[in-house]
Parts: structure tokens; C-alpha cells; sequence
């Protein structure tokens, strides 16, 4: 993408391309993550630059994330990537009416770009694809052919459109103020400019505008992540291809990363830079809820499980393979008796494939039973037994007691 003699000069030479320089981060609600990545790749310069901002604005937690690929230099997208998202956040309007607080802001930083660009003698430009969230709102901005794209219910959706001179309302738009399009390798603008919307190019700027197109997306259950891209990425990449790619890692950085070392190997020809946003409110959610869901059938917490004096407990414990490492569950049976009967001790211990559970029943004044439960551990089928030990049948109230000879009816833990 850019100017002809940046495609015609470059060499077909084997050049040693350095890993990606990257990095990421997290919002501070815990809402979002984020990854980059950005290499030279074979171009002997680098013109692409990004940026990754999180701002509190109105008590608003603000996500701002932006690929920035130059042409005719590096200068132009090093000035957007520095002056854009400080010129939206202090719009006015940018919480109550956001989109054309981006618009605004595009336009402002491309009218002071071109000041700036006076002393130069080299035209220079730049596109910019932006993402911004507010609250449960993204909003993509796009000037250029770089490119964001979405997995949404795992489908990949382009959220922009590349701004190509062949299109045709493109096309009739430079036509109409005055300009042509011709074939030069690929369509340019003036036989020169190979997208038909950028910030700077301040000797096409009647013909290659900044204004931006923005689409809204919802941030809810379904969206999954974003990712934002140079077109060195898109050259060599489908939308879904990308989005199969960052499905299979979840760390963004890890995900833009391997997007860019991909890239690289496919033989893109430009620069590469990715940005990967991931959307955590719903995951996280859905996680408390499933937690909870596994409490409800799990056993409870590790540690002795103390029975009150004034009831018996019988305790069940289930499991259809331990070994498996699933873990078992349990269910207790709880029946009131006289306060002066038996306090019961339960320690449940959780070993893996080898849960041990030990019952010390103790007499209390009043009580007439000491129960004594054993469990070995062995394969998938522990084995329990249980001794009970009869103390004078005056003081005895077990409610398992049963016949007028004071014979006692057992009751054994099972495991299965």
C-alpha cells in the first residue's frame, strides 16, 4: 500500500526479520484484555504505529485502540497515532454523542497534520482503524485499508471497509471533485495513492478525504474479540482465517503475535501490526454462574465437618469413577435426637483418585454408642466398614437401635 516508487523500489532480497515487538494489558473493571504485535517484517522501514489506551472519562472506564499504517514516510502516522485519541476524549460530545465526536476528531487531526506538514518537502499520509468502548458500546472508525474484524457467536464479521479507489462510490466521489483513478499495478488515486481515504497526502487532500465511516457494534454474550490490522496482515489472511487463528489462543498478546509471525511467513511484503481485544464481562460471568452450578454437586469444603450435639448425621458419598479425577459428591441425611446423646466428627479428605473419609463417634454423658468407620482407598471402589461398639444399653438413644433385646441395626457409610 502507498505510493509507486515505495512499491517499485522494494527488493526481493532475503532480509532477516526480527520478532514482533509486542505487549498487552487489562482494563481496570476486568471487561476487556488486550494484545499487540507489530513487525517491519521485509520492508527495510517501519511506518505503521498503534496505540492502546484505557482512560476514565465521566466515570466511564474507556478503551482506545488504533493501527496506524503510513505511506511516504513514517511522519504522518506517527502524528495521528500521538494526537487522535487525545483530540476525541476532550470532545465535548464524546460521551453524549460519540460518533460524531469521532468524525470531528478525525477531521481536526488531519486539518492540524497538514499544518504541520508545511516545512516538508515530501507528501506523506496515513490510514487509521480504530476501535472504541464505551460502556457496552464498540465503536470502529476507519479511514484507509487497514481493517477491523469481530467474532461474534464465532462467526467473523468485518466491522470496516477498505477504502479502495476502484470502488465505485469511491471512485465517482474523486471523479466528482475533480480527480481520476488509474491502473498503476494496482488502482490509485491520481495514478498515485493506492487507498482513496487517508489523513495527510496534502497534495491529493481535495480527492482523498479523512472522513471516517463508523459502525456500532453491541458488546454482549456473543461478541468474543476484535482484532485490528495493517493491510501486511490482510494481504496474506481471510477475515476468517484471522479469526480461526485467535480462537485457538486466548492471551491476546500471545494471539496477535502468532497472527503477525503467521503473516510473515506467508510472505507478506509491508509492514504488520495486529491488535487483539478480548471481551471479558460475559466470560467471567458465565464462570461465576457454572462455579456455582459445581458447588451445588460438589463436596464441601476440605477440613472437619462438625456435627451438632442434638443431631445424627448420616453422610452419603457418591461417585461414579473417582479415578477419572471427577470429584465425588455427598448428601446428608440430618434427623434430630435428644440434646444428650452423640457428637459426631467428620473428616472428609479429598486425595485425587483415593478419597479418604474417617467417622469418630464419641459418648457423651447420655450416650450409649461409639462407632468406629474405616475406608481404604483402592482403585475405583473403596471399601468402608464400619465397628460399633455397645455401651450400656441403659444410656443407648441411636436412632438405628431396633428390637426389645437391644440388638443394634448397622447402618454403613457407603461410598457408592
Amino acid at each position: 500500500m502507498g505510493y509507486l516508487d515505495l512499491a517499485l523500489s522494494y527488493s526481493n532480497q532475503t532480509q532477516t526479520v526480527e520478532a514482533p515487538a509486542s505487549g498487552g494489558g487489562l482494563s481496570q473493571n476486568g471487561k476487556f484484555s488486550y494484545g499487540y504485535a507489530s513487525s517491519a517484517g521485509k520492508r527495510a522501514s517501519m511506518e505503521d504505529f498503534f496505540e492502546t489506551r484505557i482512560d476514565g472519562i465521566d466515570g466511564e472506564i474507556v478503551g482506545l485502540f488504533g493501527v496506524f499504517d503510513g505511506h511516504g514516510g513514517a511522519r504522518a502516522a506517527e502524528y495521528v497515532k500521538r494526537h487522535l485519541f487525545s483530540n476525541l476524549i476532550t470532545h465535548p460530545k464524546f460521551i453524549s454523542d460519540t460518533k460524531s465526536a469521532i468524525t470531528d476528531a478525525y477531521n481536526h487531526t488531519d486539518s492540524e497534520l497538514l499544518k504541520s506538514e508545511n516545512s516538508h518537502n515530501r507528501d506523506a499520509g496515513s490510514t487509521a482503524s480504530t476501535a472504541i468502548l464505551v460502556g457496552d458500546r464498540l465503536l470502529v472508525a476507519n479511514v484507509g485499508d487497514s481493517r477491523a474484524v469481530i467474532s461474534r457467536g464465532g462467526n467473523a464479521i468485518a466491522v470496516s471497509r477498505d477504502h479502495k479507489p476502484d470502488q465505485s462510490d469511491e471512485r465517482e466521489r474523486i471523479e466528482n471533485a475533480g480527480g481520476f483513478v488509474m491502473w498503476a499495478g494496482t488502482w490509485r488515486v491520481g495514478g498515485v495513492l493506492a487507498v482513496s481515504r487517508a489523513f495527510g497526502d496534502r497534495l491529493l487532500k481535495q480527492y482523498v478525504v479523512a472522513d471516517p465511516e463508523i459502525q456500532e457494534e453491541k458488546i454482549d454474550d456473543s461478541l468474543e474479540f476484535l482484532i485490528l490490522a495493517s493491510d501486511g496482515l490482510w494481504d496474506v489472511f481471510s477475515n476468517e482465517e484471522a479469526v480461526a487463528m485467535v480462537k485457538e489462543v486466548e492471551d491476546p498478546e500471545e494471539s496477535a503475535k502468532k497472527l503477525v509471525g503467521e503473516a510473515i511467513k506467508r510472505g507478506s511484503a509491508d509492514n504488520i501490526t495486529c491488535v487483539v481485544v478480548r471481551f471479558l464481562e460475559t466470560a467471567s460471568s458465565s464462570h461465576v454462574s457454572s462455579s456455582s452450578s459445581k458447588e451445588a454437586n460438589q463436596m464441601p469444603p476440605l477440613g472437619d465437618l462438625r456435627i451438632s450435639p442434638n443431631e445424627t448425621n448420616q453422610v452419603q458419598i457418591n461417585s461414579e469413577n473417582i479415578s477419572s479425577g471427577n470429584k465425588p459428591e455427598n448428601a446428608t441425611n440430618r434427623k434430630p435426637v435428644p440434646a444428650s446423646n452423640l457428637t459426631d466428627e467428620v473428616t472428609v479428605k479429598d486425595l485425587g483418585n483415593r478419597p479418604e473419609t474417617s467417622v469418630s463417634r464419641k459418648p457423651v454423658p447420655a450416650s450409649n454408642l461409639t462407632d468406629e468407620v474405616t475406608v481404604k482407598g483402592s482403585g475405583n471402589r473403596p471399601e468402608t466398614s464400619v465397628n460399633r461398639k455397645p455401651v450400656p444399653a441403659s444410656s443407648s438413644t441411636d436412632a438405628d437401635k431396633s428390637g426389645s433385646d437391644g440388638e443394634m441395626k448397622q447402618t454403613p457409610v457407603s461410598l457408592f
